[in-house]
């Protein structure tokens, strides 16, 4: 072969001896489980001097891991730009990935083995900044520019194939030509020729294809196979013609193209480079099932991994399979299901006109036989099995950026397998091991690693001890572990260096607050001091009453992190009640002429307030939600809580020498509430919210909230205006449909009040009252409806002349009736006893 022309075309697999006298071309669908089958038994036919695979040459130095015993796919190849981790690429391979097989057969035959696509470091810079690449124009010899057509659309070569057979389901095609007719299992063809017989068949239906079609819309494919050409020749040189090249079945056609070096070579001159590192990480099926990355978007990466894996009697084995998933989600699946399921599934490939079932004909048989005509179960069946949830492993040789290695011996230390099916897990914070769970978790966030997200658990309470997470590891996490390596080395130190960055560059007082609360829930202790510094800063130079705010309740949750966290959070009490001390001064004036948005957002920044200054008044009550009773759920003695549980008050409940003391601050701040509640020029909506909650804390007796309810819905109040009180009132917070149920004489005053409305202006006060009263529950707006419809309670019999209202309703607190399930309570709240048994 000439260095400059190849005198003889490489032969397309099936003309090729088993002596090879020229390369073999083993045109393959990526993620093909026959195509993977075929690729083994043409490489056991052909036995090449080398095998060469289309992937990024950057990846030969890794290929010797793929025979590591801990390597377990699916994986993928990673690389990613130094400068710019966020500019990367996978490369993902499945075990029925026929690039894998080839890998693993050439590692076990100690063959060499190489990938021949176009590096890495073009194809990256290659990308744009938001990750999609552009597509050069392929350049010709003498920069001549031909005139020709537009450009081709996108081809699908697999759908072109199936549409000239008469198919409209590509996948269904693909199964019938290639998967139902390839051996199965460990099945070995009877001659070599058997075994490239169906590459030269695809060979010559792409070759047809590509002279239809061009490029197919893919004009950058001309550099790609302009450099494996160059590749094949640089192999025939050093091992001569025995060389096996596993590629795409689209790019066969090229590869076989004679053509010269110089014009491979024209079209790669001057293409852009970027310096680029690249690694080995766990994939998984499900993003497999995604159209993204190399090779990807098959829709059943289960159903393939099960032909490829399945010895012999794939339909018996996966109706088992689904079986065995059905009855651990407790469904009633017999042996005589799976017999059925089998017998349908094959009578329907029959009357099909296919050779064997394919996912379509058992799917409808699970569907009818095991899942009783319901697509409920099928689609567990679907999520579990057709897709999958499994997540490959890779060697600990495998290379790593420092921020990855830190990882991962953490998360071996606190035993947090990253998996790819989400779960839940609750964690105790009293516990050293849960706690250092939590702090890893959130240090995570703050880099931006979404591998947990809080949520609701079943043991979360209102205390600061239990927290909940979900966790679900992805792929592209890796990434994200690789951009974040810039801030450090550790997960505690690039945290760290985040959270500084971010408090010297926030510009809002509420970013601040937020992050001091995150820099105490990930224990960043080395980054409070500068992000304090910050804070004070921004609080002492905002005079927006809405910032302030919005900040103090994250500053109120942070002060009771010191409970469980033994963070001491004493310049976070200094700087919260200053803040609470000028959202009194300044709240009044704050809430005159607004309109109903601006009316609304104050309404939720007040309740926000009012939480953060209970929070803080309460002193070490935060704990006492957790700590009430003698033993915790793990029967745990509350005394013997970490140092520092429960002692708030001790290191930051006490305001400092200057700002309002703890309990001083909750009678300032209902002050402010009395004024509000009283004020005529404060909106209705307000108004109404400040009633509300000096009701709830006590700051306001029955009779003084029916007292101002009663001016509020009095006739010369506009019905708009007394609409907005009745949605200040009720609306926005737990109870507030029960305190109506509850208390008949304030319903009676809603109930007057609406049965008044003129006409001509009930239409404009509908949208309102039906916004605050849809937002009850159901069984509470129908008991206002009966109560409503039964009208005022009749004067008791006992002609005591007092109003004892309706049956289980009345304007006072029954003692008798409390008492009598007082023991009830303390059973279960507490399981302790009563006070009266407890003196005797």
């Amino acid at each position: 072969m000439s260095d400059r022309t190849v005198s003889e075309a490489p032969a397309v697999a099936g003309t090729a001896a088993p002596a090879l006298d020229a390369p073999l071309l083993l045109g393959v669908r990526h993620h093909g489980p026959g195509s993977a089958r075929a690729v083994r038994a043409a490489l056991d036919a052909a036995r090449p001097a080398a095998v060469l695979i289309e992937g990024p040459p950057e990846g030969d130095a890794l290929l010797p891991l793929a025979a590591d015993p801990q390597m377990r796919p699916p994986v993928a190849l990673l690389a990613h730009a130094v400068d710019d981790p966020g500019r990367a690429a996978f490369w993902p391979l499945a075990e029925f990935s026929p690039e894998w097989v080839a890998i693993r057969w050439a590692l076990a035959h100690g063959v060499p083995v190489r990938f021949v696509d176009l590096p890495a470091t073009h194809s990256l810079a290659l990308k744009e900044p938001h990750g999609e690449e552009t597509a050069p124009a392929p350049r010709t010899p003498a920069d001549e520019v031909p005139a020709g057509p537009s450009p081709t659309p996108a081809v699908d070569p697999v759908r072109a194939l199936a549409e000239t057979a008469g198919y409209d389901d590509p996948e269904r095609w693909w199964e019938d030509v290639v998967e139902h007719r390839s051996p199965a299992g460990g099945a070995t063809p009877r001659t070599a020729a058997d075994a490239l017989a169906p590459f030269a068949a695809l060979a010559e239906a792409m070759t047809a294809l590509r002279e239809a079609y061009g490029d197919g819309g893919h004009p950058r494919d001309a550099v790609r196979e302009a450099y494996m050409r160059i590749q094949l020749r640089t192999a025939r040189k050093e091992f001569g013609d025995g060389v096996a090249v596993v590629c795409g079945a689209w790019h066969v056609p090229a590869l076989a193209t004679r053509t010269t070096l110089a014009a491979d070579r024209a079209l790669l001159k001057g293409l852009p480079k970027v310096r680029t590192e690249m690694t080995w990480v766990p994939w998984t099926h499900r993003r497999l099932a995604r159209h993204s990355g190399y090779g990807a978007g098959i829709d059943s990466p289960g159903w393939y991994g099960h032909l490829f894996a399945a010895p012999d009697r794939p339909i018996e084995r996966w109706m088992t399979k689904v079986a065995g998933l059905l009855r651990e989600e407790d469904r009633s699946v017999s042996t005589a299901h799976v017999i059925e399921a089998v017998r349908l599934a094959e009578t329907l490939a029959a009357m099909r006109g296919r050779p064997l079932a394919g996912l379509g004909e058992t799917t409808d048989a699970v569907r009818a036989v095991m899942c009783e005509g319901s697509d409920v179960p099928l689609a567990l069946i679907q999520d579990r099995l057709v897709v999958g949830e499994t997540l490959g492993e890779v060697p600990d040789s495998a290379p790593a950026v420092p921020l990855q290695r830190d990882l991962t011996r953490t998360q071996r230390t606190l035993r947090l397998k990253p998996e790819a099916l989400e779960r839940q897990i609750d964690l105790d914070l009293r516990k050293e091991t849960d706690a250092a769970r939590s702090r890893l978790l959130h240090r995570l966030r703050l880099l931006g690693i979404g591998w947990g997200e809080p949520a609701e658990g079943p043991s979360r309470g209102t205390g600061t001890f239990r927290e909940s997470w979900r966790l679900r590891w992805e792929p592209e996490l890796y990434v994200r572990v690789a951009e974040a390596g810039v801030w450090g080395t550790t997960v505690q130190s690039a945290a760290t260096a985040k959270a500084e960055a971010e408090a010297l560059a926030a510009t809002a007082l509420s970013e601040v607050t937020a992050l001091a609360e995150r820099c105490l829930l990930a224990g960043l202790a080395d980054a409070l001091p500068v992000v304090m510094k910050a804070l004070a800063d921004r609080a002492a130079l905002d005079a927006d009453v809405g910032h302030l705010a919005d900040a103090l309740p994250a500053l109120a949750r942070s002060l009771r992190y010191g409970d469980v966290r033994a963070t001491d959070t004493a310049a976070l009490s200094e700087v919260a009640a200053g803040l609470a001390e000028r959202i009194c001064v300044g709240l009044p004036p704050a809430c005159t002429g607004l309109d109903a948005d601006g009316a609304e957002a104050l309404r939720r920044q007040i309740d926000g307030v009012h939480d953060a200054i209970g929070l803080l008044a309460a002193g070490a009550g935060p704990a006492a939600a957790d700590t009430a009773t003698p033993t915790e759920t793990d029967g745990t003695p509350a005394a013997a809580a970490p140092a520092g549980a429960g002692t708030a008050a001790s290191s930051t409940g006490a305001a400092p020498s200057g700002a309002t003391p703890a309990d001083g601050l909750r009678d300032r701040w209902s002050a402010v509430l009395r004024k509000l509640a009283g004020r005529d020029t404060v909106v209705g909506l307000i108004r109404g919210r400040a009633t509300r909650l000096l009701l709830d804390d006590g700051g306001l007796t029955e009779d003084e909230a029916a007292r101002l309810m009663g001016l509020a819905l009095s006739p010369g109040t506009p019905p708009t205006d007394a609409a907005a009180w009745i949605e200040g009132f009720v609306g926005g917070a737990s109870g507030g449909g029960m305190l109506l149920v509850h208390d008949e004489r304030l319903l009676a005053l809603v109930d007057t009040w609406l049965s008044g409305v003129p006409a001509d202006t009930f239409t404009d006060v509908l949208p309102l009252l039906r916004r605050t009263f849809s937002a009850f529950e159901p069984g509470v707006r129908r008991t206002l409806g009966e109560l409503a419809r039964r009208g005022p309670a009749p004067e008791h019999p006992g002609g005591d002349g007092a109003d004892h209202g309706c049956p289980g309703f009345g304007p006072g607190l029954d003692t008798d009736r409390a008492d009598a399930v007082e023991q009830v309570l303390h059973l279960l709240l507490a399981g302790a006893a009563t006070p009266a048994e407890a003196s005797a």
